[in-house]
């Protein structure tokens, strides 16, 4: 449940994208939770099933994080069977992480819960109201995404 808020604060957008995207991450943690995961699996998960097989350390830099913090993740998912790593044949230093069949599995599962978690959140929305809203937060996102970038 979303906190009571004053007209002057509703009255910001960005005030508005803050405490829904919080509710939309409070939702989604606690369904991974419920899987025993965390946001950060979701994501190299989708990392790796959308951009295949990468060092460990490109995946890091894609997602914007510690190279060890990755390391971590990769090594939870790997115990559980949803990623694994391997010598690159073009490279044998490096080692390349990627998602397994399980895990893509495991992934579809996490997108129909966070789909669920939209239809809750979105529920005031009909159809074109959600694929409108859908498609202005595309393109706040890749605006953010640049902006972050350089």
């Amino acid at each position: 449940m979303l906190p009571p808020s004053t007209p002057r604060l509703t009255a910001l957008t960005p005030y508005l994208l803050s405490t829904v995207g919080k509710e939309a991450r409070t939702l989604v943690g606690d369904r991974l939770a419920a899987r025993g995961l965390r946001l950060w699996d979701m994501a190299v998960l989708a990392a790796l099933a959308d951009h295949g097989p990468q060092p460990q350390r490109a995946l890091a830099e894609r997602l914007d994080v510690h190279p060890s913090d990755v390391v971590k993740v990769l090594d939870g998912l790997a115990r559980l069977g949803y990623a694994g790593r391997e010598r690159d044949t073009a490279d044998r230093r490096r080692v390349l992480a990627s998602i397994t069949g399980p895990g893509r599995e495991l992934l579809d599962g996490l997108a129909a819960d966070t789909e669920g978690v939209g239809e809750h959140l979105l529920a005031p929305l009909d159809a074109a109201e959600r694929a409108t809203l859908h498609a202005l937060l595309a393109r706040v996102h890749a605006h953010a995404q640049t902006d972050a970038g350089g």
